[in-house]
């Protein structure tokens, strides 16, 4: 057991729905999870940056172990529609509440951050935002279309949340035309009453099913956490649903503890059987793998769509 340092506890609404829960147990991290702390030269000037256009970013919500190594390499993941979620997943360090009005001028002031940055490729995520009619699609593609403005010759990908019960809103996201649109099914079916509660595992699962329905050229990914209770057998099934449902790229990373009333962590995966996770989604036929205890969604992103843009002309036959 370790003592966890709870970084947020001068903000006790930022998970007022946690509160009353019973605090759970601290597993001491192993050595193959230890990161350096932040504080480089280019972590510094991103981090300046970020203030200056007045962004969120979920590096820092969602306590990012990789936010030093991203961050001087200036990869930044916006986090768009405000801080305050609407929902209370037992796995996020997001803050939880209702949250302020759309700011209009949010989608500019991503854009001319990405210009600035210089950006290669970046990955916008949000908040989910129930209260929307439209669940924010709109306010995703204006932000979309406006760095296609700013930075035409930035990649964009995208880490939706689920428009659960907004009928349509997905065709809004997907004819903004992003390279990549990325919804996370975070978990395994059997988990998601304890983790994921207002979501829906097979809705998750259909929203990626549509993007390639409405736009097969655009690539499609997705991303589980291991170490929450999970068997081999049933990452195995969600491996083979997403391959059903034509997701090209799947990330596994390891599920770690925000603070003591978020959901324990069950046990650390080893590097090893994250090794194997990425050799059995291979098999199944994924374009790309992210398997590692520090994998996350927008970690490597660059880096990553280049490699899947390569996957994709090698099975076509297509030279570069």
């Amino acid at each position: 057991m370790v003592t966890l340092i709870d970084t947020v506890s001068a903000k006790a609404v930022r998970h007022p729905e946690k509160q009353n829960r019973p605090e759970t147990p601290v597993l001491r991290k192993p050595e193959w999870l230890r990161v350096k702390a932040p504080g480089s030269a280019g972590y510094n000037e991103t981090r300046g940056i970020v203030r200056d256009h007045k962004l969120v970013t979920v590096c820092e919500e969602a306590a990012c172990p990789n936010i030093g190594e991203c961050w001087t390499q200036k990869h930044a993941t916006m986090m768009i529609m405000g801080e305050t979620c609407t929902r209370a997943c037992a796995f996020c360090n997001v803050a939880t509440g209702m949250p302020n009005p759309l700011d209009p001028t949010e989608p500019q002031r991503v854009a001319e951050a990405v210009a600035k940055m210089g950006l290669k490729h970046v990955v916008i995520t949000s908040v989910d935002r129930d209260d929307l009619t439209d669940g924010g699609a709109d306010h995703f593609a204006k932000v979309v279309r406006a760095i296609r403005v700013a930075a035409p010759l930035t990649t964009i990908e995208i880490l939706t949340p689920d428009f659960l019960r907004k009928d349509g809103s997905e065709k809004i996201v997907i004819d903004s035309k992003p390279d990549v649109f990325n919804h996370n099914l975070e978990t395994v079916p059997r988990l998601y009453l304890k983790i994921r509660p207002g979501a829906r595992y097979f809705h998750s699962l259909r929203l990626l099913q549509q993007v390639k329905e409405r736009d097969p050229e655009q690539f499609t990914k997705s991303g589980l956490m291991v170490g929450l209770g999970e068997t081999k057998e049933e990452v195995m099934q969600v491996m083979d649903d997403m391959r059903s449902a034509g997701v090209d790229f799947i990330t596994i990373g390891q599920y770690l503890q925000p603070t003591r009333k978020h959901a324990a962590v069950d046990r650390f995966v080893t590097p090893d059987e994250f090794k194997a996770y990425e050799a059995i989604a291979r098999a199944k036929g994924f374009l790309m793998v992210s398997s590692s205890p520090l994998t996350r969604s927008s970690h490597h992103a660059g880096e990553d769509f280049a490699k899947l843009q390569a996957a994709r002309r090698a099975r076509e036959g297509v030279t570069a």
